[in-house]
């Protein structure tokens, strides 16, 4: 006997089914099955053989899978028992309820006395599936690993695409072959890590960034997860996300996952990406001011680093503001004695050398030139040569001799008295100043895996976010090193690499378009020779890199010559323009035929209009380019499409292309199957097409 459920969507259903009154396991998840399908005849229609050297009966691969079951893989649940006794679940269906998007599922253990609950939340607009796993004892257990619910992999699929990365080279993605075993990725740094975000992509065979089907996963933690994908012994395909195993410090009697985020495409990884776009803007963040345009941003780092003059950063917000920038941010070295990076950490008080008459003066003057003001902090860090550790030296986490990272140690934010401490040295500026933004940065990993830590930041962010509402904040972390769905419900920004290279950002935007809108995602302006990798770019291509997300500069303006200025001015203003519609765009990666060219489009919302980036990255191995084909238009409409900087073709692009000559109307059919053939450019250039439906 099988008892089912099912959720449903427009694109996709749901399905899962309990065996003689077993823990459930999802029997279907894929395109739109109809209403009348006969759920029981499909999970018999699907279920596998036995033959020798198997056991007589396949165990489940359920949502918690059992090791006391038989299970061959990976369990969903690894739990002691208080005196450190191993316990073995074996769960049974207790209860369950279900609206039209939702399902609650409730099953006990009576000899362990142990309940699981799995939560399915499926939103109709945005395609996403939220899903938790709880587990609650009458006594307090020891938890090594819990799995949100456990998930079938694909059969059709040959690959996984998941995320690595580093400091100044976020978002890279690998390709792993399906084969027996598994592809076991944990990160146990304590946060989420340029080098593993929590996220996973599994396309079916043939797919590509426009067509076939995929599959996609994200876990919404910030305090480091594990991430399973496992192929069993008779072929099943597993895929488990959890929190870092032996992040639960403490004996507790309620476990409970952060969300696993799971969506289902029939229209390639755009169909992915769509999805965790618009859920991220629309469900997840809450942003400080909806109504407000995104600000162009300013931001000092690069410019003066931690030689803060009054008058020179006068001079740059008067610069900065003539160019466009409409948010000015004071970043590192405007607290303590910090000179440089060894110190002052956690003495969150305006240094009086530097600002005699406190913040007033310069955020006056920011003011004057137009601009709102925003200040950097790193609340959760603290340097040993700092007035709070000399006075609590306790308040710091890990031991005493650990290895320091860029000369600092993280506190302790389970302790209250530590939030307690940073909060009231936040809420005094924050009420003494009219800042509208705080760069919030987190510069080190954590000495030790702890899930009470990411808890402890969290309660912080919160309880400003409640009490200040009108300031928005920006997750940064060495850049990318803290960006996943958890830390953006509290924040409406991530700084995605602290690298300001536009080369290293097209690629690196690109990827990370897989689960990030760019209403949330910053780019800068950076200096004409980046700080970063040394390299040297014009100011047009950098200008228009930026302006693929939430545009800002970055660099000290006085280095600007005439050129420059009107360049970063034209693209300011264009981006000012457009912001309205490209702030609820879709960014639809582009499957091109030159591997040199990194392409995207940005869909506005309604369909009526579109932008084209298409980002030369290195030299084309042929002598001239190959169409690149858009996706997604209406086939029937006509557009009318056009070359936005073709002033900028070069004297080696000889041909007399149309495009070069004004605007070309052509179907929607004709974009998506033939393409359009853009002129020849050099490499580190981005061709920019505007188009609108007719």
């Amino acid at each position: 006997m099988i008892r089912t459920w099912r959720l449903d969507d427009a694109r996709q259903t749901l399905a899962l089914g309990s065996r003689e009154g077993r823990c459930p396991e999802v029997i279907y998840w894929g395109a739109p099955l109809p209403e009348r399908e006969d759920l029981p005849a499909l999970a018999g229609a699907t279920q596998l053989d036995v033959t020798g050297g198997m056991l007589d009966e396949n165990p489940d691969l359920s949502i918690c899978p059992e090791a006391a079951r038989s299970f061959p893989g990976q369990p969903g649940l690894i739990v002691r028992d208080a005196d450190g006794t191993p316990l073995l679940p074996q769960f049974s269906l207790a209860d369950d309820s279900q609206t039209d998007t939702g399902l609650k599922i409730v099953c006990a253990d009576l000899v362990n006395r142990l309940t699981y609950t799995a939560e399915f939340t499926l939103d109709p607009a945005t395609h996403v599936i939220a899903m938790t796993a709880e587990l609650t004892s009458d006594r307090p257990l020891h938890l090594h690993w819990l799995a949100a619910p456990t998930l079938p992999g694909p059969q059709q699929a040959d690959e996984m695409i998941d995320v690595a990365g580093r400091w100044c080279g976020e978002f890279q993605l690998n390709r792993t072959a399906w084969s027996p075993g598994i592809r076991y990725r944990e990160n146990r740094t304590g946060r989420t890590g340029h080098e593993h975000f929590p996220g996973l992509i599994v396309p079916c065979r043939g797919a590509t960034n426009a067509s076939g089907e995929a599959y996609a996963f994200h876990y919404g933690w910030s305090g480091g997860h594990r991430m399973i994908a496992e192929e069993l012994p008779d072929g099943r395909r597993q895929i488990q996300f959890g929190h870092a195993a032996r992040m639960e410090t403490a004996a507790a009697t309620t476990f409970k996952t952060a969300p696993l985020y799971a969506v289902y495409s029939s229209d390639g990884l755009n169909g992915c990406a769509v999805s965790f776009q618009r859920h991220l803007r629309d469900r997840i963040v809450t942003w400080a001011k909806p109504d407000a345009p995104r600000p162009v941003h300013y931001n000092c780092w690069e410019a003066v680093y931690f030689d803060h003059n009054i008058p020179k950063l006068k001079e740059i917000a008067t610069r900065a503001a003539s160019l466009g920038a409409e948010r000015f941010v004071l970043d590192d070295g405007w607290f303590g004695q910090r000179d440089d990076d060894t110190s002052s950490l956690s003495d969150w008080e305006v240094d009086p050398r530097k600002y005699p008459d406190g913040l007033g003066p310069l955020i006056d003057h920011v003011h004057e030139a137009g601009m709102s003001f925003g200040i950097w902090f790193e609340p959760e860090m603290i340097n040993p040569d700092s007035n709070l550790h000399r006075a609590h030296p306790d308040w710091a986490l890990g031991a005493e001799d650990q290895i320091l990272g860029r000369q600092q140690k993280a506190l302790n934010m389970a302790l209250p008295q530590v939030r307690d401490f940073i909060y009231e040295r936040i809420a005094a500026l924050l009420t003494a100043h009219p800042v509208d933004y705080i760069k919030w940065d987190h510069n080190r990993v954590l000495p030790m895996p702890d899930a009470a830590q990411t808890r402890g930041s969290y309660a912080l962010l919160d309880r400003l976010r409640a009490d200040f509402p009108h300031v928005e904040i920006e997750s940064c972390a060495s850049g990318g090193g803290r960006i996943d769905f958890g830390i953006l419900s509290r924040t409406q920004r991530v700084w995605l690499s602290d690298s300001n290279d536009a080369l290293e950002r097209l690629k690196m935007q690109h990827n990370a378009a897989l689960f990030l809108p760019a209403a949330v995602t910053g780019s800068h302006v950076g200096p004409r020779r980046c700080h970063t990798s040394g390299r040297t770019l014009d100011i047009e291509f950098r200008a228009w890199v930026a302006a693929q997300r939430h545009m800002g500069f970055e660099m000290d303006p006085r280095e600007l010559d005439s050129r420059e200025e009107a360049v970063l001015r034209e693209v300011t203003q264009w981006w000012k323009a457009n912001r309205h519609w490209m702030y609820v765009a879709d960014i639809l990666r582009l499957d091109s035929a030159d591997e040199a060219v990194v392409a995207e489009l940005q869909l506005a919302e309604d369909g009526a209009q579109f932008v084209l980036f298409a980002g030369k990255a290195a030299t084309s191995t042929q002598i001239v380019p190959r169409p690149l084909r858009l996706t997604r238009l209406d086939p029937s409409a006509l557009y009318e499409v056009s070359l936005r900087n073709r002033a900028s073709a070069s004297h080696l692009s000889r041909g007399q292309q149309a495009l070069k000559n004004g605007p070309v109307t052509l179907s929607g059919a004709a974009l998506m199957h033939s393409g359009l053939t853009l002129p020849w450019s050099f490499p580190e250039s981005m061709w920019v097409l505007e188009g609108r439906r007719l």
